[in-house]
């Protein structure tokens, strides 16, 4: 890790420790969200819970709801399940075009049985595109006027992330570099692989995320656990439920943060400095349990999985517990609610929303599966000051369920474009949608 990551890190675990216990005191969250949660007691049943929204696509002349002065209108359409989003320096925006690669192991079973209804009932059981898709807006009014595939023959890729003239793409299973001009519209030099990231038969997470430090030395990788709460056996989780430190130069890389169950989104906090994720906490202890969470990382940090969340919280399913581990856990800063499969993460500072938007974090949650009531299937906003979360969440982009429960939609990645407006990739619905502020 550089000097300079290890002060900002510093900076933002003495933000945290200053003004957590302020914040709750301030602002009354919905139960799940916020900081110093107040949990549930955990309850497990024979067979889990499973109530997803069932896929059925938008319907001609129907959108998401936009919070009171935004609007929202489809950026881009006719997409093969749209996951991920970054935005080029020059405007160009980049869509993984992605689906869970094959994972013959993975699907062994009651519980892989109910695992593929339940996928196939999301619309997820499509084949993966497996490439990026450059969208460019040529004349700046909210809607692409030129596509193209940049890159086709991936593996299930997730991930970007530019730094100078190369542009760094995270498979399911390997981190790949490729060269990059500014305006290229299509990339035909083959990749090389920087670094192996873990896959394999059962790949159980297998969407891996990528993030540039500032000095452009280091990436920052997501690599999600191989089980629910690690009932394949910890040896399957070596280097998982992790984020991984990448050295560019060398390739070298190590563990930065273990016990994060799933992280995804990463996002720089511009105050502080830190490094921030979202994170999808375990399944099948309850409606209430376990909420996902939005994180500070600090380096060397464990966050619990698999034996404890929410700091000491034991998970009752572990036997062979690590109170070592466990004293060590640490607290996340912001729960998001349980179940709601919060994906996307995106800084706010720049973008040209209504001033309450000017400083925070923006997260797609793509929606619960192992909860009676739907939680997620919406993106929304938490609020920032001083580094720290200060308020409740406000729903930005809502209305992907019918009144039947079925889903229009699901949204995952979010980003920030050009022109400051917050980019929302919907995999169910196959589009990318626009939020800007009212004119």
């Amino acid at each position: 890790m550089t000097a300079g990551c290890r002060v900002r890190a510093c900076f933002g675990a003495a933000l945290l420790a200053g003004s957590v216990g302020a914040s709750a005191a301030n602002f009354t969250a919905p139960p799940g969200f916020g900081p110093q949660l107040k949990l549930p007691a955990p309850q497990q049943s024979v067979l889990p819970t499973v109530n997803i929204a069932p896929a059925i696509g938008w319907p001609a002349g129907v959108t998401p709801t936009p919070a009171p002065g935004m609007q929202v209108t489809a950026f881009a359409g006719s997409l093969e399940h749209p996951r991920w989003l970054y935005v080029l320096p020059n405007g160009d925006v980049l869509v993984a075009e992605s689906n869970a690669p094959a994972k013959p192991d993975d699907d062994q079973g009651i519980k892989g049985w109910v695992t593929g209804l339940v996928m196939k009932r999301a619309g997820a059981i499509t084949a993966s595109a497996d490439r990026i898709t450059l969208l460019r807006d040529r004349d700046g009014d909210g809607v692409v006027d030129l596509r193209s595939v940049l890159l086709d023959g991936l593996h299930s890729p997730f991930g970007m992330a530019l730094v100078g003239d190369s542009l760094f793409v995270a498979n399911t299973d390997a981190v790949m570099r490729y060269p990059y001009v500014s305006g290229d519209t299509q990339i035909r030099a083959p990749g090389q692989q920087l670094l192996a990231l873990p896959g394999g038969p059962i790949n159980h997470h297998w969407t891996k995320n990528l993030i540039a430090s500032a000095d452009g030395k280091s990436l920052y990788v997501s690599v999600g656990s191989n089980s629910n709460v690690g009932e394949r056996g910890m040896p399957a989780e070596e280097r998982r439920a992790a984020i991984w430190q990448v050295d560019i130069a060398s390739g070298h890389s190590r563990v930065f943060a273990s016990g994060l169950r799933n992280p995804n989104g990463m996002a720089w906090e511009p105050d502080s400095g830190a490094l921030w994720t979202v994170v999808n906490e375990r399944d099948e202890l309850g409606d209430d349990l376990v909420p996902d969470y939005l994180t500070a990382v600090d380096d060397g940090a464990f966050y619990g999985w698999p034996y404890s969340y929410f700091g000491p919280h034991l998970d009752p399913r572990i036997t062979a517990q690590r109170p070592d581990l466990v004293a060590r856990a640490r607290v996340p800063d912001y729960g998001l609610g349980a179940h709601t499969a919060s994906l996307g993460l995106a800084a706010a500072r720049g973008n040209r929303l209504p001033a309450s938007y000017a400083n925070g974090m923006f997260i797609g949650q793509h929606g619960s599966w192992n909860r009676q009531t739907p939680s997620g299937y919406k993106v929304i906003f938490v609020p920032f000051k001083q580094g720290q979360p200060s308020a409740a969440p406000i729903d930005v982009l809502s209305g992907f369920l019918d009144a039947e429960g079925r889903a229009y939609g699901r949204p995952v990645g979010v980003a920030l474009d050009q022109q400051g407006a917050l980019l929302v990739a919907d995999d169910v619905g196959n589009l990318i949608w626009r939020v800007s502020a009212v004119p």
